[in-house]
């Protein structure tokens, strides 16, 4: 019996899960495994947001909360929008869920018409692509190019809008190159949305406090003020907090079409953990040097791997501009052979042989839709991130043709 429906047929899953998973289980089976698959801040939650959870526990708040979150929690993001971004939101105008990606796929959920498109920047989180899919909605990669900085230009923007365009979706810091837009290339970016009022704009930002070199963060609705009632701002806590578990994520936009998320919200998880949310207030509203140790560190980790992949012959990388991951350029490498004989076709077969050969987990460039490059997660120790490139400049150095 077939126990999935036609449409699960359309999407895979996550390819940075799947490599993490087998990296597992090649560990489970022995193997020294070094994994830079997954993105996770590979530090502890910080400890007065553990104690808010706690107290918020013994304090019996363990109910249902409000759907689209409690109302301390949506009086800390307006407050957090306005002192980090600029931004001016009332409660009714934010909505709270089990992560960023179940805010993404509420707003989808809730605007997309079946075949209508979203324009995404290739290389872009695959996650984004399978939401829109298995809704119905038809998902259209925008090559951006590193000559670009990958990202995306105001005419390969022009071009492919078209009347059926639903939703552009930006994403800075980007997952996964890295890439960082300057107030001024989203103000190009927003002259042209401007020429078209029936696309609205997706903003993921949810890596805007891990900037590198001095960087400042600039929000797409505070950079293009006037689109402001067409843009949906999307954040959580998960990357710049190491709060991947609590599972919080949150945007602001269009009390329309917060009320229309919170309607599909209602139906899938009702609302979101009533203690996960007293330590995202706790986040939100308390201390914030963590927050820069940890970007300082990603820093470090980032000036690591740039150096080392400086070193081997066949691999390129501009420094990312933020986020914690290296979207590693292998073209030189494709059409090589291993030392067994296998010919190397694709950045897929490289990450592959990586993995069976030295032991380093990677996630191939295909999986973000431009290829032929690999993304190494600097979400680890600099011990970490050193040993698997030691592997893998002697994996690449084994490689013949």
């Amino acid at each position: 019996m077939n126990y999935a429906a036609n449409r699960l047929s359309l999407v895979s899953t996550s390819a940075a899960a799947v490599v993490s998973q087998n990296a597992r289980a090649l560990k489970a089976a022995g193997h020294d495994i070094v994994d830079l698959g997954l993105g996770q801040p590979d530090f502890d939650t910080p400890s007065h947001i553990i104690e808010a959870a706690h107290a918020a526990a013994l304090r019996g708040e363990t109910r249902y909360t409000p759907t689209a979150g409690t109302i301390e929690l949506r009086n800390a993001v307006c407050q957090k929008f306005a002192r980090d971004n600029g931004l001016t939101f009332e409660p009714e105008q934010i909505i709270v869920s089990t992560g960023a990606k179940q805010v993404i796929f509420n707003a989808f959920m809730a605007t997309l018409e079946p075949q209508q498109d979203v324009l995404l920047c290739a290389p872009y989180f695959g996650v984004y692509e399978g939401i829109v899919t298995v809704l119905g909605g038809r998902a259209r990669a925008l090559p951006c190019a590193a000559a670009d900085g990958f990202r995306l230009t105001p005419e390969a923007l022009r071009q492919a809008i078209s009347p059926n365009t639903r939703w552009l979706l930006l994403n800075s810091p980007s997952n996964p190159a890295g890439a960082v837009y300057s107030r001024e290339q989203l103000v190009a970016l927003g002259e042209v949305l401007a020429e078209h009022p029936h696309v609205l704009i997706m903003s993921d930002e949810i890596y805007e406090h891990i900037l590198f070199d001095g960087r400042s963060f600039h929000s797409f609705a505070s950079a293009c003020p006037s689109l402001a009632d067409r843009v949906l701002t999307v954040n959580g806590v998960s990357k710049a907090y190491a709060m991947t578990g609590w599972r919080i994520g949150y945007a602001g936009g269009a009390e329309p079409l917060i009320r229309a998320m919170t309607k599909v919200q209602s139906q899938i998880t009702s609302g979101t953990c009533s203690v996960s949310q007293a330590a995202a207030v706790a986040a939100l509203n308390g201390p914030q040097e963590e927050v820069a140790r940890y970007n300082a560190a990603y820093e470090r980790r980032r000036n690591v791997i740039v150096e080392r992949v400086r070193r081997i012959d066949g691999l390129t990388l501009d420094p990312p501009q933020g986020a914690f991951y290296a979207f590693i350029g292998c073209a030189a490498l494709v059409g090589r052979t291993t030392p067994e004989g296998t010919l190397i076709n694709t950045d897929a077969d490289l990450v592959d042989y990586f993995l069976h050969h030295v032991g380093v987990a990677a996630v191939p460039g295909s999986a973000y839709e431009l290829s032929p490059f690999f993304r190494l997660s600097t979400a680890t120790s600099e011990a970490s991130i050193n040993k698997a490139m030691d592997r893998i400049e002697e994996a690449v150095a084994k490689l013949q043709g």
